[in-house]
């Protein structure tokens, strides 16, 4: 493994890491440009101002919302691909679409993949992709 590779999932870990305790700061120094996708809804969160907003949409029913790697690789030339266990509690409003659904107090713990994707030769992230399942979590909340 080159030093770059080992530098890159260093930079995931990092980030990942940086999501629980909500070091957004921190979490923005990981990339090059902020960028997350999420194909489980098709939703993109483009730029530092998007994605601070997501930040706050996403931990506000989930204020414990953390992750638990399971497997993390460098794949390609410029991505790493991590498998981990998402989880969380529902402890604040959670708005889909039109409507919001009250805290349930109950959790959730999904398996989920993502890709971080990088700028050539350095070890920012350019786009972070979830790939995960509304459903999924909606069935873990009784929703």
């Amino acid at each position: 493994m080159t030093d770059l590779e080992q530098s890159r999932l260093k930079i995931v870990r990092d980030h990942m890491a940086l999501e629980i305790t909500h070091e957004w700061d921190a979490v923005i120094d990981t990339f090059e440009h902020p960028r997350y996708e999420l194909y489980g809804n098709g939703t993109v969160f483009d730029g530092e101002e998007a994605v601070r907003a997501y930040f706050a949409m996403s931990r506000t029913p989930f204020p414990d919302q953390a992750n638990e790697v399971i497997a993390i690789g460098a794949a390609g030339a410029h991505v790493v691909l991590v498998e981990f266990w998402l989880t969380g509690t529902h402890l604040g409003p959670l708005t889909i679409g039109e409507r919001v659904i009250e805290p349930t107090g109950k959790a959730f713990r999904v398996r989920m993949a993502a890709s971080f994707e990088f700028a050539p030769g350095t070890d920012r992230i350019v786009c972070e992709r979830a790939y995960f399942s509304d459903a999924m979590i909606a069935r873990e909340l009784g929703l």
